[in-house]
This record gives structure tokens, C-alpha cells and sequence, in this order.
């Protein structure tokens, strides 16, 4: 059986077990109907948010942008942070403890002030975003430049290549997996605090869900977080792990899995 066949089969479980304990909690009233959702539900919910009142469809798109602009920005900030960290031991000292010690704070309590510096505008969120996925990049990528083996920077050294070219040609190459770990935790990072950040702000996933709270729908809470979770498993399998599949092949780090 493939991976995906098992994959397809354990989630189709999960949700008749869940179809099966629904029905159940109809007859014996265990749980209010309100607090316990059904599957088909939420799958009705889904089909009238994306094609009937395009509800869904407007907050899915909206999240899109958001969270893709602000991977693209933690990426490459902490990919230039994490590079002038890595070669440089002032900057290491100094801005390297300011981003160990931001690194544990999290990227949502920073919404309160966000919110005042944008004057509650979608770049509050954004910025929340970018938080939430730039610091994991920065200490990946140090991480990965200051481990090159010493024997391949003696070696440029030898053939004569300068600071400049051996952070370019040799450090940067060598430290790819590093970086991809980042950009991957970068992602996640970011994807939560969106999420966090919509739930108090406005617009987006996170915004519809609160909304579908209040009104006490949870057919479409539940249904916000089958898209929230199908597009965490999408990027996970169809966008990171071919990359992390082609990179530790070129690198020569891949292992047989069963």
C-alpha cells in the first residue's frame, strides 16, 4: 500500500468513526449538537462558503496573500540576518542575543502594539507574520553557515577565494538544508500567527471562524479548520518535502525510508 493510499485510508477512518459518534451523541444527548459538529456538516458548509455565499472563498484567498507575502519577507530578512550573524562576530554578540532572546517570545503578543502602529490595518497582521517566521529562519541559517566543514572553507581558501566569494560560493551552497529547515519552520511559524493574529483582527480564516463562533455555527468552525489543516498538509507534502527530497539528494544526505 502507498503512502498516500494509508494516508487516505486513516483520515477516511477517522472521520466515519467521528460520522458514527455523532449519531450516537443524537440518540443519548451526551453532548449538545451544538458543541458536537458533524463531519457531513461541516462538509455542507464548506461547499455553501466556497460556492453559494463565497464567504470562505474571499477569507481563504485573503489569508493566501497574507501568508505568502509574509514567508517571502521572513525568509529573506532572516536569511540576511542569519548570514550577518553567521560571519560576523559583533553582530553575532550583539543583534545575535536580541534575536535569541525575541526568539522565544510569541509573535502574537506583538498584535497590541502592531495594531497601533498600523492603526489596526492588514499590515498589523502581516507584521505579526513576519515576526512569527523570521527568527526561526535567522538561527537556521546561522546555524547552517557556521557548521560548513572547515575542510571545504580551507580548501576555497586555498584556491584562493576571499570573504566575499566563500560566504557566496562555498557557505551559502553548503548551508541550503540548514536554510530550507528554516524556511519550513518559517512557514509554520508564520501560518499559526496568521491564524492567532485573524482571530483578533479582522479579515481572513481566522476572522470568519470567530464570526462562525459567535453564532454559535460549528459546522463552519469545524469546516475553516479542515481548509486551515488541508493547506498545512498541501504546502507540508506537495512543496517542502519535494524540495527537502531533491536537496538531500543533491547533498548526498538522503536515507531508504520504508
Amino acid at each position: 500500500m502507498t503512502s498516500t493510499a494509508r494516508r487516505l485510508l486513516f483520515f477516511t477512518a477517522l472521520i466515519v468513526t467521528w460520522e458514527i459518534i455523532f449519531r450516537v451523541n443524537l440518540q443519548t444527548n451526551f453532548w449538545a449538537t451544538t458543541l458536537f459538529p458533524s463531519p457531513i456538516g461541516a462538509v455542507e458548509q464548506l461547499y455553501r462558503g466556497f460556492f453559494e455565499t463565497g464567504i470562505l472563498r474571499v477569507a481563504l484567498f485573503e489569508s493566501i496573500q497574507r501568508i505568502t507575502v509574509g514567508f517571502i519577507l521572513a525568509v529573506i530578512i532572516g536569511g540576511v540576518l542569519g548570514i550577518l550573524l553567521a560571519t560576523s562576530k559583533l553582530a553575532d554578540e550583539t543583534l545575535g542575543s536580541l534575536v535569541i532572546a525575541l526568539q522565544p517570545v510569541p509573535s502574537i503578543v506583538w498584535l497590541p502594539i502592531a495594531l497601533m502602529m498600523f492603526q489596526g490595518g492588514g499590515g498589523a497582521i502581516l507584521f505579526v507574520v513576519v515576526l512569527g517566521g523570521t527568527w526561526a529562519m535567522t538561527l537556521n541559517m546561522r546555524m547552517g553557515i557556521k557548521n560548513v566543514q572547515p575542510i571545504l572553507i580551507r580548501a576555497a581558501r586555498t584556491m584562493g577565494y576571499k570573504k566575499t566569494e566563500l560566504v557566496w560560493k562555498v557557505m551559502l551552497p553548503a548551508s541550503i538544508p540548514s536554510a530550507l529547515t528554516g524556511a519550513r519552520l518559517a512557514w509554520a511559524f508564520g501560518w499559526r500567527a496568521l491564524m492567532a493574529a485573524e482571530l483578533i483582527g479582522r479579515g481572513g480564516l481566522g476572522r470568519t471562524l470567530m464570526d462562525a463562533r459567535d453564532f454559535y455555527n460549528m459546522d463552519l468552525v469545524v469546516a475553516i479548520m479542515f481548509i486551515i489543516s488541508a493547506i498545512g498538509l498541501t504546502v507540508e507534502y506537495f512543496v517542502f518535502s519535494k524540495v527537502e527530497k531533491r536537496v538531500l539528494s543533491r547533498w548526498g544526505l538522503n536515507a531508504n525510508q520504508s
